[in-house]
């Protein structure tokens, strides 16, 4: 089982998301305040067999980094560009508009949700080149204080 942590970094939250590449399931999607980014992985590498970091290369890619020098496998910087504009469309697959709903704009459904977790999974399906599906217990608008 490889299981990785992607980082969609930013200066006061940051959207990570742990899969497993083998299994190409999501298994944690969250929001997280930057400052709190630290001990959350810490706490992940504890509890699970991470095998690689993966950390978008836009806004506090170095900070991020350098907040992660503890972890002693692989970290690797990868293209995080558009992440946040190709998120809007991704909530839509990963969370179809159902019923009367549909007549509605699709921008409602998402005008103030965080797409930072979002962003994260697409930069993990970038770097794997694939798809990956969410298990059944993830929500994507999870927020840790």
């Amino acid at each position: 089982m490889t299981k990785v942590i992607t980082i969609d970094p930013g200066k006061s939250k940051c959207g990570l998301v742990l899969a497993e590449i083998s299994e190409k399931k999501v298994y944690k999607a969250i929001i997280v305040k930057s400052e709190l980014l630290e001990n959350h992985v810490r706490n992940l590498i504890t509890a699970e067999n991470i095998s690689k970091i993966i950390i978008g290369n836009g806004t506090t890619n170095k900070e991020i980094r350098e907040k992660l020098y503890f972890f002693k496998k692989e970290i690797i910087t990868f293209e995080e560009k558009n992440t946040t504009y190709r998120a809007k469309a991704r909530y839509f697959e990963l969370f179809p508009i159902n019923g009367l709903k549909f007549l509605m704009p699709r921008e409602v459904f998402i005008l103030n949700k965080n797409l930072d977790a979002i962003s994260a999974l697409i930069i993990l399906e970038d770097y794997c080149k694939m798809k990956f599906t969410l298990n059944q217990s993830v929500d994507f608008k999870t927020w840790l204080k």
